[in-house]
């Protein structure tokens, strides 16, 4: 029987629309971490302390996770199409606004409604690009997608630093204004809706959601600095967390109206996807939070020159993503996804056979491998995921997608720093241990307190940055280990026979 060709919402001039929405998606990922570099230059300007101005990255995060559950629910009630246009107009409005900030208040204010925004730009944009696009093009839009989910992150430090260096930190949140304005009026002129679907809110499982993944944030975000489980603030918050996830289960499974639609869970696919989804977000989002800090205190690279040692990773994620959307249509997806996963954990090995006397060539090598791997696993994932859910599920599917890919991230840097503290503490008393005046032959330092202070302090200098080097290369290990066990989690998911369609493909 052949397979429908037309896309389940039609628009004027498709390629055009895609390139709006691929703007618009573009700016959304880059804010969650452009502005990470910058937060020296806020503090001063601003007039916050080291510990206050974190919040201008907390509060966007924190906003974001509490919105994204409501969007396939206000998808549905207000239609995709005034959803869709009123947020990207709040995201470029709030832009602007935290680019004139002049306190911290405003700037936690602005950057609260800017996640809020974000929110929901995420997953409409994964709906739009599946929903306007006919079953044969579904799975090079979705690669499309899927090399900004990977590339726009890793991309926004450095693109931060360069703003920073050369313009002003301002124009972190200026700069969305060019490429978002005249996104906008596409947006206007050609987007399409989906269906008004008069469907109740449920009130209480979002308050319930809301407070979980507020409080879980939280945790994760403050978790190190307050050395997690010794901070009462640590402990009531995940208790709270948890209760509220607890809360939220019982009554999603007992109300006739729950937050995101029950056939959303029945989808095996579906749901196996979220996983990944998490798992990528550990890896993809928490590595490349770390490895700037890696480059600029280990090996003394200018920020510039440390943006430049992570652009192979997007490269490669580009070239694999645009691969696998021709692949796809004649290859078993489940299948490259498992080859993913090895070619990313072969790199995320050889990262651990780094050290600390070497030049660039390694790390730009272990980069593109990486993500050339990313590519393979995220793209055939979303299409395995959503191609086999029905369109009415897609809005609460990519709310749930977003959702587990933010989660992941923030679970991945927290994961990493912890352990990098940890390690190196770990690290440096068994290196110390084995420095005494027996370790310096033919050096007496009785007789010289002030040069002998003076030599231990530098000695103390490089054990810090021997620990810190071995902190990093234990993260490394353990990650290529993850990867690695995941390799044949695929093959769990069933395998489509076709892809994309405006129903549920067929499943073997």
């Amino acid at each position: 029987m052949p397979i429908d060709e037309r896309p389940l919402l039609e628009t004027r001039n498709r390629p055009l629309l895609l390139m709006a929405v691929i703007a618009v998606s573009i700016c959304q990922f880059l804010d969650a971490t452009i502005a990470n570099v910058a937060l020296p230059h806020m503090q001063a300007a601003l007039g916050a302390s080291a510990d206050s101005i974190s919040w201008v990255l907390t509060t966007f995060i924190i906003a974001t996770a509490i919105a994204t559950p409501i969007t396939g629910w206000l998808s549905d009630r207000v239609g995709s199409r005034r959803l869709f246009i009123s947020a990207v107009l709040l995201f470029l409005l709030t832009s602007a606004a935290c680019g004139a900030a002049n306190t911290l208040e405003e700037m936690v204010v602005f950057r609260g409604l800017q996640g809020v925004s974000a929110a929901f730009i995420g997953p409409l944009t994964l709906t739009i690009m599946f929903d306007i696009s006919a079953p044969s093009k579904q799975a090079m839009t979705l690669s499309i997608f899927s090399m900004i989910v990977m590339v726009a992150p890793v991309s926004g430090p450095f693109l931060g630093g360069l703003i920073t260096e050369y313009l002003n930190w301002r124009w972190i949140f200026y700069v969305n204004l060019p490429l978002g304005i005249p996104a906008l009026i596409l947006l206007w002129l050609l987007l399409p809706s989906r269906p008004i679907e008069r469907r109740s809110l449920d009130l209480f499982g979002f308050v319930a959601i809301g407070v979980g993944l507020g409080a879980l944030q939280l945790v994760l975000d403050r978790g190190a600095h307050k050395d997690w489980f010794e901070s009462w603030e640590i402990v009531i918050e995940l208790l709270v967390a948890i209760s509220a996830f607890w809360v939220f289960v019982l009554h999603s499974r007992s109300t006739a109206t729950p937050l995101f639609k029950r056939d959303v869970y029945k989808n095996g696919n579906f749901m196996i996807s979220l996983a990944f989804m998490a798992v990528m977000g550990i890896a993809v989002v928490g590595l490349s939070s770390v490895l700037p800090m890696m480059f600029q205190t280990i090996y003394g690279y200018p920020v510039i020159e440390t943006g430049l040692m992570m652009a192979p990773r997007g490269i490669g994620v580009m070239i694999s993503s645009l691969l696998a959307g021709a692949i796809m249509r004649r290859f078993d997806g489940r299948i490259l996804i498992s080859i993913g996963c090895v070619i990313v954990s072969l790199g995320m090995f050889s990262m651990t056979r780094w050290s600390l006397e070497m030049d660039s060539t390694p790390i730009l090598l272990a980069a593109f491998i990486q993500g050339f791997g990313f590519g393979f696993i995220t793209a055939p994932m979303n299409l395995l995921a959503f191609s086999t859910l029905d369109p009415a599920l897609r809005p609460d599917g990519s709310s749930l997608s977003s959702l587990f890919r933010s989660i992941g991230g923030s679970v991945g840097i927290s994961i990493i720093v912890t352990m990098l503290a940890r390690n190196q503490q770990v690290s440096h008393a068994d290196l110390a241990a084995h420095v005494t005046a027996s370790s310096l032959p033919g050096m007496d330092l009785s007789g010289l307190p002030a040069i002998g202070s003076g030599l231990f302090a530098m000695i103390d200098g490089e054990l810090a940055r021997q620990s810190l080097m071995i902190a990093f290369l234990d993260n490394f290990y353990m990650l290529s280990w993850m990867l690695l066990v995941f390799t044949p989690l695929p093959f769990l998911l069933k395998k489509a026979r076709r892809f994309g369609g405006n129903s549920p493909p067929p499943m073997e």
